[in-house]
């Protein structure tokens, strides 16, 4: 009886065991990505070292941060807000206006100088909405920051403003939105994170 109890209570005890490693490891795969998804946009850039994040679970003085190369002139730069608009209609001379004005539009709806913003349009595209090829528009808005509801309105009702009078009526528009990681956004040799 007292040999049956000592092994019952092992078992218990490698159970027991098993199962904190396994939440111990679920516990470091979730800290893991959590800090892997931070970005630091106003403060200097820090690179947390994985392997020894947790080296011991024991001893939390043992996080280990270092900080990565100095931080490139373009890090703290607004960023790169930048439109580009496809449309089966025919612009004709007033396409350099219209982008003109699609510049401003990027601007003042994101709150970034407009020396940043770049916009491409391409007319006379082959292109159905809905199986019709009548007039249509797909965009694209891509920036740092400044992506939400009342900015992506604001862009929205502008681009259906400036086509409307070339028949693309408000309900053959589509855009899509992108909030932009600095590290995917590049300029100039580098990205904006640097």
């Amino acid at each position: 009886v007292l040999s049956h109890s000592i092994t019952m209570l092992m078992l218990s005890l490698v159970l027991i065991f098993a199962a904190s490693t396994t939440l111990a490891a679920s516990f470091q795969a979730t800290a893991l990505t959590s800090l892997q998804s931070v970005r630091h946009r106003s403060q200097p850039s820090r690179l947390v070292n994985p392997k020894l994040l947790f080296s011991t679970m024991n001893d939390p003085s043992d996080i280990n941060i270092k900080p990565e190369s100095p931080r490139h002139a373009h890090c703290d730069l607004p960023g790169d807000p930048s439109l580009i608009l496809t449309t089966n209609v025919d612009l004709g001379d007033a396409k350099g206006d219209i982008l003109k004005q699609l510049s401003a539009l990027v601007a003042a709806s994101t709150g970034k100088p407009e020396s940043y913003v770049a916009v491409c349009i391409t007319d006379n595209a082959s292109m159905v909405f809905g199986g019709s090829d009548a007039p249509l528009a797909l965009g694209c808005v891509y920036s740092l920051g400044a992506i939400n509801m009342a900015n992506n309105g604001k862009i929205q009702s502008g681009v259906t403003d400036a086509l409307e009078s070339y028949g693309v009526s408000e309900n053959r528009i589509y855009i899509n939105f992108f909030d932009m990681p600095r590290e995917c956004v590049g300029w100039n040799r580098a990205t904006f994170a640097g």
